[in-house]
């Protein structure tokens, strides 16, 4: 018989903040197309969904908490006709976890209605929105993409007819990672991507429908044949075609690297880079930097999902055995992104069990994406170490995170990390384990495939590609 020890697994991990998605159709209904591209973005957010669409006539828009399958149902996608929309899934970075705070949002100005979902954070939020309301907006929700939708509204009621000029303008007042996608009145998309390119957005073709949105698992799932990706700084407009401008420029292009450690699907395919194919480089990579260390190994185990790809690439490049013996519960929903430390101390939001007879005194290296808050590895360690191991190794396929994230990632104050001011050695010695093996920098980006000046590092190396350097100390996520 098999004894399996339960382990409840916190919200350890940096969540990205949300995912969107635009189609554009010249006939038909959508709104199925909308929730199936939005189903294979739900790892992106898990908080809250919502889609809009254009029939002709008017926009209809629906937006609620909850899964994508808890919002929408077939009596709700036929209250949403119209060939044209766009939607969004969210998991909160500013801006609290509440209905208000859904996407898309509806925006009503003196030229008009429109709705946005953004998929980002914008740094020097507070300091927009305070001149905002300095000028007589008054805000209904606690979120940045308001204050980006008033921010276009302004332009709108001051004349500016043209989406290019419109958010060539908007984007020299923006600091941070922003993809966004608005729905005008007249069924126009707008669609617009941050100069520095943080967050990645693809183009889609099926047909004569034009589809946009943040990972290419969107189009695969729509049946869409893959463009291209949108460009750092371009706008696009949808309006029966597709036209584009590059409207804003930035010092240097550094799109986030833990998309591909942790944020973005296996199957997706970031920046021309498998992310897949990047997490299997991740452990051969460290089979490489680490020689010495097969030799005191029995097994490698994955911590499911994210250190699967690696660890199996560190099996057949060391040839170390691979045990699967953590499982996790598949019917457990993947809630653990839900926000606010408190509710990821007071509820179980997924459950691993160890099979103890795969550890049980041999010498075990634990592999995984990264540790950011270390709480949820302690236990894992512990645990493993219970249904008797020998020796627990970790190897980490990102390097260590020492600051946090103003760009979307929520881990956004120093204290939340587990790293900071302290040596491998000391955080080695927290965890209880007999070695802890990071992925270097320089082999981190070999495995992207991309220069180091080509990606954001600022979580581990401090340097932030913002027009503002943040306090990294400050327990504020914006300025």
């Amino acid at each position: 018989m098999k004894i399996k020890l339960e382990i409840e697994v916190e919200g350890e991990k940096g969540q990205d903040e949300c995912g969107v998605l635009a189609i554009r159709a010249s006939r038909g209904n959508i709104s199925a197309d909308l929730m199936v591209g939005l189903m294979s973005l739900q790892h992106r957010g898990q908080e809250s969904a919502g889609m809009a669409t254009f029939d002709g006539a008017k926009i209809h828009n629906h937006r609620s908490m909850g899964l994508v399958s808890e919002v929408f149902d077939e009596p709700r996608l036929e209250s949403l006709p119209g060939s044209i929309g766009i939607a969004h899934v969210r998991y909160s970075t500013t801006g609290e976890s509440a209905a208000q705070n859904a996407q898309p949002l509806p925006i009503e100005t003196k030229a008009g209605r429109f709705v946005v979902g953004l998929n980002g954070n914008l740094v020097n939020y507070h300091s927009l929105r305070a001149d905002l309301e300095a000028r007589g907006y008054s805000f209904s929700t606690t979120t940045d993409t308001e204050c980006l939708g008033y921010l276009l509204a302004e332009e709108m009621n001051g004349g500016v007819k043209d989406a290019f000029t419109a958010c060539g303008n908007i984007m020299k007042l923006l600091d941070g990672a922003y993809c966004f996608v608005v729905l005008m009145e007249n069924g126009e998309v707008v669609v617009m991507r941050d100069p520095t390119g943080f967050r990645p957005l693809c183009i889609g073709k099926r047909g004569d429908a034009d589809v946009v949105a943040s990972e290419t698992t969107a189009l695969d799932a729509l049946e869409a044949k893959f463009v291209r990706y949108v460009q750092p700084g371009e706008v696009l407009l949808l309006d029966g075609g597709m036209k584009s401008k590059i409207v804003g420029a930035s010092p240097r292009v550094a799109h986030c690297m833990f998309e591909w450690v942790y944020v973005a699907r296996p199957d997706s395919v970031v920046e021309g880079k498998s992310v897949i194919d990047v997490r299997e480089k991740f452990g051969e990579e460290l089979s490489a930097i680490y020689l010495d260390l097969k030799s005191r190994l029995d097994v490698v185990v994955p911590i499911p999902d994210s250190g699967r790809s690696a660890a199996y690439a560190y099996s057949r490049a060391t040839g170390v055995r691979l045990a699967e013996a953590l499982q996790k519960n598949r019917y457990v929903h993947r809630t653990f992104i839900m926000p606010g430390g408190e509710k990821r101390k007071r509820m179980v939001k997924l459950k691993l069990n160890v099979i103890a007879p795969l550890v049980a005194g041999k010498r075990v290296a634990l592999v995984d994406d990264s540790i950011v808050r270390g709480t949820t590895m302690r236990r894992i360690v512990e645990r493993v170490r219970e249904a008797g191991a020998k020796e627990v190794h970790l190897l980490i396929t990102c390097p260590a995170i020492i600051s946090p994230c103003f760009m979307g990632v929520d881990f956004p104050t120093f204290e939340e990390l587990a790293t900071p001011g302290k040596t491998v050695e000391r955080l080695r010695r927290e965890l209880n384990v007999d070695s802890l093996n990071y992925m270097t920098h320089e082999g981190l980006a070999r495995c992207i495939g991309l220069p180091k000046d080509k990606l954001c590092m600022a979580c581990i190396n401090g340097d932030y590609p913002l027009k503002t350097k943040p306090d990294i100390r400050s327990p504020r996520r914006c300025d």
